[in-house]
């Protein structure tokens, strides 16, 4: 609305001026008219005469609004000053994507062995080279097999692993539960790594002969078979991995140099320096009927 000036007439009291009642209506919408105005966003105002009770009320209890000027409007409007809007991005090492305005978006770059899925994140063999989670970060996870070994993460880097019921397979323990050694030499120091092996076969004829075991740990079994010719085997049994260490024999029957033989060794306490392992030995034969 322009403004409405009220006429006074000419001259005091010369009656040509507004009637009092029209003078009166036309200063109602005059001030109707400033009080409408937010006074930012087409008002016109002198230099230094804004004040904090100039501007419009409507946005002014919110956080984060800042007035902006509009060149094409020669006026200001209040805008939100954290849109969440990018202005600027780049991508690193093994990332795609960029933006300078809008959404954006960054995506796993080719190569890295990592997907990344709506509901997962999937790595390839050897796509990690060092996997680091927190205590009680994995729970009920599924590993394939051979896709995370001791290689792809750092010692302590899982303090807690919560796996599911019956989601260990075979395939998924050590050597030390699941390989078999086969070893030709007959005489000295034969070395046995329980930490590798779960059994070991000595397939020749030996003859003085002391089977070292090594890094066995507590409850812990292992089959040695003597499957080659035992007819002048002398057999001493140690175990050099521990500082002390007490080795007894279970039962009463010896090897038997004529057969075939198999000789257990378990693991009763590997405490370094009071370290207990037990064995037993018998001869086996073909045969089914028990």
């Amino acid at each position: 609305m322009a403004k409405q000036p009220i006429d006074i007439g000419t001259s005091a009291n010369d009656g040509t001026g507004d009637a009092l009642r029209v003078a009166f209506d036309k200063t109602n919408d005059n001030f109707n008219e400033i009080y409408a105005d937010d006074f930012v966003t087409t008002a016109r105002i002198a230099d230094d005469a804004i004040t904090e009770a100039h501007l419009d009320a409507t946005n002014a209890a919110v956080d984060n609004y800042v007035l902006s000027y509009d060149s094409a409007s020669s006026g200001f409007t209040w805008v939100q000053q954290y849109d969440g809007d990018i202005t600027g991005i780049v991508a690193g090492d093994g990332l795609t994507g960029d933006a300078t305005s809008g959404d954006a978006s960054l995506a796993v770059g080719a190569g890295t062995g990592i997907t990344v899925n709506a509901d997962d994140i999937q790595i390839a063999e050897g796509g990690v080279d060092t996997l680091q989670l927190a205590a009680d970060a994995v729970d009920g996870t599924k590993i394939a097999d051979d896709s995370i070994d001791s290689e792809h993460y750092v010692d302590g880097s899982i303090d807690t692993a919560h796996i599911a019921d019956d989601q260990i397979t075979h395939a998924k323990l050590e050597g030390r539960y699941t390989e078999i050694q086969d070893i030709a030499t007959t005489t000295g120091t034969i070395a046995l790594d329980a930490s590798s092996y779960a059994a070991f076969n000595l397939t020749g004829a030996l003859g003085t002969a002391t089977l070292d075991i090594q890094n066995l740990k507590t409850g812990q079994v292992i089959d040695i078979i003597l499957s080659g010719s035992l007819s002048s085997a002398v057999i001493t049994l140690s175990a050099s991995t521990f500082t002390t260490v007490a080795i007894n024999k279970v039962g009463s029957t010896s090897l038997d140099t004529a057969a075939t033989n198999i000789l257990q060794v378990l693991c009763v306490d590997d405490t370094d320096a009071d370290a207990i392992l037990t064995w037993a030995v018998a001869s086996y034969a073909s045969g089914t009927s028990v």
